[in-house]
């Protein structure tokens, strides 16, 4: 199953490939003050395939809070939270604000907290339950579409 979806005027868009059926995903309700504040509901499936899209790169916010061991992807224009990124080398793990796809999750998410996380345990968490993932850029002026695992920037 391949859920698509983009923030309100479609800078990020993301695909989410998953065998579970969509109302089998786990939606979880993060208790932090960004999640909370957002209206946050994420997904992710460990063993599915995420990517996440930016049509124009100099409008995407990427926010570390926290122990700053994970990107948050947010739209510059509208102000969309689309999803988190983490990066190890040249691999990198997300997860998804569910409220983004284009069909709804309709059930009520659990509420977790991760609070009193080590970064080390945090990290081990998310390659556990996040979904394995990439960022892809539009290419510079000559070159092929950039698709990058990782959070890295590029430089000019």
């Amino acid at each position: 199953m391949l859920l698509r979806g983009k923030c309100h005027c479609g800078n990020i868009s993301l695909a989410l490939e998953t065998a579970l059926d969509a109302q089998a995903l786990p939606l979880r309700a993060c208790q932090c003050s960004f999640c909370r504040m957002h209206g946050v509901r994420t997904t992710s499936d460990p063993a599915g395939r995420l990517r996440f899209e930016i049509a124009d790169p100099a409008v995407l916010s990427r926010y570390r809070f926290g122990l700053a061991t994970a990107d948050f992807l947010i739209c510059g224009r509208c102000g969309a939270y689309a999803g988190a990124l983490m990066s190890e080398g040249e691999k990198a793990w997300g997860v998804v604000n569910a409220n983004l796809l284009a069909e709804p999750l309709t059930r009520e998410p659990e509420p977790v907290s991760y609070e009193g996380e080590t970064a080390a345990e945090r990290i081990a968490r998310r390659k556990q339950r996040w979904t394995p993932a990439e960022l892809s850029l539009p290419p510079r002026a000559g070159s092929k579409r950039s698709s990058r695992t990782g959070s890295r920037r590029r430089r000019p």
